[in-house]
């Protein structure tokens, strides 16, 4: 243990953080805290994980293409662009990350979501589901941008 790891220290700070929580508000809110903490990890991984699903960059001789709206998956369903604060038009962001979330555009030959962000955060919880559409879907926009 050496004082200049740095991933040690955060979590020594995370610890001594739930410890100093226990200490002035107890056991019930070191759980809510904890508690909260998972579904906001949760929510994050599972958003991360269906706006990239299933898409690839080539390699190149630097690394990898730039990203493109073709990266990542797209979404124009009205209540999923209003509850999440146009996170659904996620395909601008990769494009142009300098745009405000406000004025994100649609990209229409970015790979489209068949639902918009909340039924599909749903859907990736039924494995089984998630992979028989979202495979159908990727073939289908792999076949289209072939042609």
């Amino acid at each position: 243990m050496h004082y200049s790891n740095q991933m040690l220290l955060f979590q020594l700070l995370q610890v001594g953080f739930l410890v100093l929580l226990f200490s002035f508000f107890g056991g019930m809110a070191t759980l809510l805290f904890t508690a909260a903490a998972g579904t906001g990890i949760l929510l994050l991984e599972t958003v991360n994980y269906i706006e990239h699903y299933g898409l690839q960059r080539k390699k190149t001789e630097s690394g990898y293409e730039r990203a493109m709206p073709e990266h990542s998956w797209n979404s124009s369903h009205i209540l999923g662009r209003l509850m999440l604060f146009e996170l659904s038009r996620h395909s601008d962001h990769h494009y142009l990350a300098s745009r405000k979330y406000q004025v994100l555009r649609h990209h229409a030959e970015a790979p489209q979501m068949p639902t918009g962000y909340p039924g599909m955060m749903l859907l990736s919880f039924i494995p089984p589901l998630w992979f028989s559409i979202m495979h159908r879907r990727i073939n289908k926009f792999r076949e289209s941008a072939v042609s």
